[in-house]
């Protein structure tokens, strides 16, 4: 079997301290969202249903810093995976 890289995706980039990252390894889905107020957070997911259960809770309209335009955007990306 030969070798393939992982697929890195930037979901959302603010600035260099403000972005989420996915990378797909397979199934598995490892989340890494760093922000100048957390830091690094990083999460690891076994399918797509899981990281979509917990970014709708994480960007819930009533939880997120931002416009409507700029939850949807990522909830969509997130989709596109």
């Amino acid at each position: 079997m030969a070798n393939q890289p992982f697929k890195k995706h930037t979901i959302y980039k603010k600035d260099k301290w403000n972005m989420l990252n996915v990378e797909v390894q397979g199934s598995k889905i490892v989340l890494t969202e760093i922000s100048d107020q957390w830091g690094e957070e990083c999460h690891t997911f076994i399918g797509r249903p899981a990281m979509m259960h917990w970014a709708n809770e994480r960007f819930a309209p009533d939880k997120f810093d931002g416009t409507e335009e700029e939850r949807q955007a990522i909830l969509e990306n997130l989709k596109a995976l």
